[in-house]
């Protein structure tokens, strides 16, 4: 039987796709001999070869290092993760329930310009998502007004009824979001996805900083690259901003325990924060007030981070045979005596249908143009849309509305033909369930490899915190494709991190 802890197991999932080889950069040696320029767009290089100018002072180094020298450097990083105990749960391998993450030496360079328009985009886009949140729990205009279809957002198993008219703090119903980018074809960032519920990767962030500046400190102070170690103070700086009382606010992380995938970034920051780590066996409710045991007695808890799915937060609301949560708690938030942050029924905003619709909801609640673009997306529940996707099966990824890291899904050029054709029966008999995207193309990113340069995909995860205003910290979770050829960034399945440097101009 599953361990109830993975019952989120906060993974950085994605479908396994391959892609053929292609010609290598032109007019490069030592250490580019193997660095292929098959995706539409690289980080480092232009089509041509050409190193794109905010990579320049990283090429010069790496073409005046030796081979043995960049192992030894990416050899002191992992050192380094392995002492500090950095490491994530790969909960389907017989052998080991725990390893180090992989990480790269090489950074992500993401210019000043291109970091000002992501910022302006996610700020933009998690205040309509809270506006959304805000109204879907309330007067539910958006639904009157026929924005969204009612029955997508009343027939979501993330919504929860139980938050209908319940007030949250500054109206910020998600205070911690990852949101995925990637690049298109002609190198901008869009949306792929918004995680709202509880996002994971902040610490190998931070963690990514730490070696990979030590790896190339001369390059690094060069460059002028944005600082991002202030990220936990900013962090408890929005938890503060969400305490039901104005006196100083005491503050817990709330973890599954020891055997969920990312509990290392559970304990990094509620250590950084300087605030209690507790599990649901740790908290109790009295009178609706919530209390930490502890040596001296009890303490009175007035904001949780929780990092346990709504299901899961309390056995007499929810999931009755849940031992993560806390029996009462819920009583306690609604009676106003406890915040929880993230608060809980976000989960219906990152429903993959309601991505589809948040390019409508920037311009209904602030009446604005997204800065941020999605990726294409079919909404199957659309009749024309439907048509799209059930004659373009072998060119799409499908994808059930309500499931992650890749259940439910259809890898259309990856599938055989009964594979489709048995997709096609599911999707005529529920549309409602299923959207459809392009097959899509991560960009490539230097990374050490093998003894050399290579390229690898990647995509890009920024942390937007949310409470009294929104706070973006200049950096982000990049997460590579190790695997030559695989868009696979997930860490269990052969992906890894690498440090992200945003520069200030």
């Amino acid at each position: 039987m599953q361990h109830e802890a993975l019952a989120h197991t906060e993974d950085f999932g994605g479908p396994d796709q391959h892609l053929p080889s292609h010609p290598c950069v032109p007019g490069k040696d030592a250490p580019y001999q193997h660095y292929a320029l098959g995706a539409p767009y690289d980080e480092m290089f232009t089509r041509g070869g050409a190193v794109h100018p905010h990579y320049a002072a990283l090429d010069g180094r790496l073409t005046t290092l030796p081979a043995d020298e960049l192992l030894r450097r990416q050899q002191a990083c992992e050192q380094t993760f392995l002492h500090q105990g950095i490491t994530f749960t790969v909960y389907s391998d017989n052998q080991a329930t725990e390893r180090i993450i992989p990480t790269d030496l090489l950074p992500r360079i993401v210019t000043g310009n291109e970091w000002a328009r992501i910022e302006a985009g996610l700020k933009q886009r998690i205040t309509a998502l809270n506006l959304f949140l805000r109204d879907i729990y309330g007067d539910a205009r958006v639904l009157r007004d026929g924005v969204v279809p009612r029955s997508m957002i009343y027939g979501s198993k993330h919504y929860r009824r139980e938050m209908r008219d319940l007030a949250v703090p500054h109206g910020a119903y998600v205070n911690v979001c990852g949101s995925d980018l990637i690049r298109n074809e002609q190198g901008d960032f869009v949306v792929l996805e918004d995680n709202l519920r509880v996002p994971s990767g902040v610490s190998y962030m931070l963690a990514n900083r730490e070696v990979v500046r030590r790896a190339f400190p001369a390059v690094f102070r060069s460059m002028s690259v944005r600082a991002i170690e202030h990220y936990p103070n900013e962090l408890l700086n929005t938890l503060r901003s969400l305490a039901p009382f104005h006196e100083e606010a005491s503050i817990a992380v709330l973890t599954p325990g020891v055997f969920n995938s990312a509990y290392f970034e559970h304990a990094f920051l509620a250590r950084q924060m300087g605030v209690e780590l507790v599990e649901g066996r740790d908290l109790l409710v009295n009178d609706n007030v919530v209390y930490t045991r502890t040596t001296s007695g009890l303490k009175r808890i007035d904001v949780i981070y929780r990092r346990i799915d709504d299901d899961f937060i309390d056995p007499l609301i929810f999931r009755e045979d849940s031992s993560l949560g806390v029996p009462g708690l819920f009583n306690a938030y609604r009676a106003g005596n406890v915040t929880l942050a993230n608060a809980l029924g976000t989960g219906v905003a990152d429903d993959k249908a309601v991505y589809a619709y948040v390019p409508r909801l920037i311009r209904y609640y602030l009446s604005e143009e997204p800065i941020l673009n999605n990726v294409e997306t079919f909404l199957c529940r659309e009749e024309k849309s439907l048509s799209h996707v059930l004659a373009n099966l072998d060119k799409l990824v499908v994808k059930a509305v309500g499931e992650s890291g890749g259940y439910g899904m259809l890898v259309g050029p990856h599938a055989s033909q009964k594979e489709r054709d048995e997709f096609a029966q599911k999707l005529k008999a529920d549309p409602d369930n299923y959207i459809a995207q392009p097959t899509i193309q991560l960009s490539t990113a230097p990374t050490f490899v093998d003894g050399g340069v290579e390229a690898r995909h990647v995509d890009l995860r920024p942390f937007i915190l949310h409470g009294q205003q929104t706070t973006i910290v200049p950096g982000a979770l990049t997460r590579v494709a190790l695997k030559r050829g695989s868009l696979v960034v997930n860490s269990s399945q052969g992906g890894g991190s690498k440090d992200t440097w945003v520069l200030s101009e």
